[in-house]
């Protein structure tokens, strides 16, 4: 990390003594998880170039910035990241491109920190995770439109319109979402996951959601952790547990087998997206589409 920081500096120290033109006249923005470069690319449009550092399957809490990240930071007129320390080994990247005078937007900066999950987890003592409340997708949603206007306001009108487009995809998912979770009883709304990503959906749709690894993926989970899982759910009489797309499935394989072991049958209710959404070009591959996948799968399953 210390070396990807130190190339960085020289490149914009060596920036702010060059001429530098760009290709067209377009914003370059730079976005950190799947899930915000959705968002700002349903805002953008074409109007904007947008580069992702994180694809389908990658797991924010272990990105390390590559030495190919750096042009892209560097030609970025503006980078859009989670906060929360989500990309926690991307904040000493973020704090130096700062003290260069880059801009960097937290998008978490947006939202009433009173009304979060709190966490030991992270430096910021908060759940990272919040993009699995809606509402807060929209509060991100208008938050990110107004900086792009700030930084571009020949294309308000475009933004707005975008904004707005993009604002009631999120209404009509929100009705959806509801009216699929209605049909599961709520004592069945027990969800068992690779790692507590999904607190803000349960805490908005009443489900019990149970991580095998806590809220980030960098704690490793122990015999001890799969034992109390493995009897939490015999206790509970769950029929399903879920891998992730962006953590390792081993994990829930073992406490699948150790269910098993105790005599109950418990079964893998499929992959779910947390932390990043599914590949490019797929319905999976967007956020409307990845949250009414992850709702179908469970409800489904637990059924």
């Amino acid at each position: 990390m210390k070396k990807i920081i130190f190339i960085l500096t020289l490149i914009i120290g060596f920036a702010s003594c060059t001429e530098t033109g760009k290709k067209d006249n377009r914003l370059n923005v730079v976005t950190t998880t799947s899930m915000i470069t959705d968002m700002v690319k349903g805002i953008g449009g074409d109007s904007i170039n947008v580069q992702g550092l994180m694809g389908s399957g990658v797991d924010p809490h272990l990105y390390k910035a590559s030495e190919g990240d750096v042009s892209k930071l560097y030609n970025a007129d503006v980078v859009f990241y989670n906060g929360l320390h989500l990309e926690g080994r991307l904040v000493e990247v973020f704090e130096k491109m700062e003290s260069q005078n880059k801009k960097t937007v937290a998008i978490a900066d947006a939202i009433d920190k009173t009304t979060l999950i709190t966490s030991e987890y992270f430096a910021s003592n908060y759940d990272p995770h919040i993009w699995f409340n809606i509402n807060y997708f929209k509060q991100l949603t208008s938050y990110v439109t107004e900086v792009l206007i700030e930084m571009d306001s020949k294309n308000k009108a475009f933004f707005e319109a975008n904004s707005q487009a993009y604002l009631e995809e999120l209404n009509r998912l929100e009705i959806d979402i509801k009216a699929i979770i209605e049909t599961l009883p709520e004592e069945k709304r027990i969800l068992v996951t690779a790692h507590d990503a999904f607190n803000y959906f349960g805490k908005e749709y009443g489900f019990n959601v149970v991580g095998l690894q806590g809220i980030s993926t960098a704690t490793e989970a122990g015999v001890q952790d799969v034992q109390r899982l493995s009897k939490f759910i015999i206790d509970k009489q769950v029929k399903a547990i879920f891998i992730e797309s962006s953590v390792p499935r081993r994990t829930i394989e073992a406490l699948e087998e150790a269910v098993k072991a105790r005599g109950h049958e418990v079964v893998i209710g499929g992959s779910l997206y947390s932390d990043a959404l599914g590949d490019a070009g797929t319905v999976e591959g967007t956020y409307t589409g990845m949250f009414r996948y992850n709702v179908n799968k469970i409800v489904n399953a637990l059924k």
